[in-house]
């Protein structure tokens, strides 16, 4: 798991929340509207006659587009958050699940485990140094 994985995280929950919002609204957006001219026969000949309505193919189409997504990025935010629950050193695990999955500032996690920032700082850098070998 790279820092930059593991700093995404907070961007990737906010986005599976705007998708699932998005979700909710598609079949309500002007977007999903469609229009259709069809002729009219039953004065006998062809009168072209206007049909507006929801394209259900791309409202469909969309839907499925927003849920794969979202799919994907439940399973990257699962990713990072077993690859931190699986950190085998307790300390290091709560600095890990504050900074990355809680979006905690190295001030605020100091306060809470009793370190200094730069201690807090190097954990982190040390963890994933080790890790990157």
């Amino acid at each position: 798991m790279t820092r930059e994985q593991l700093e995404s995280y907070k961007s990737v929950k906010e986005e599976i929340e705007e998708l699932k919002l998005r979700l909710s609204r598609l079949r309500e957006e002007d977007s999903m509207m469609g229009s259709s001219v069809i002729n009219d026969y039953r004065s006998g000949y062809p009168v072209p006659q206007a049909i507006v309505g929801i394209d259900w193919e791309k409202a469909i189409r969309a839907e499925k587009r927003y849920k794969d997504r979202i799919h994907r990025l439940e399973q990257e935010a699962d990713d990072i958050e077993e690859y931190v629950e699986g950190i085998g050193d307790s300390l290091t695990r709560r600095i890990f699940r504050m900074y990355y999955l809680e979006g905690k500032s190295q001030k605020e996690i100091e306060k809470a485990v009793g370190l200094d920032r730069s201690c807090v700082s190097r954990k982190i850098n040390l963890y994933l140094k080790k890790e990157k070998e």
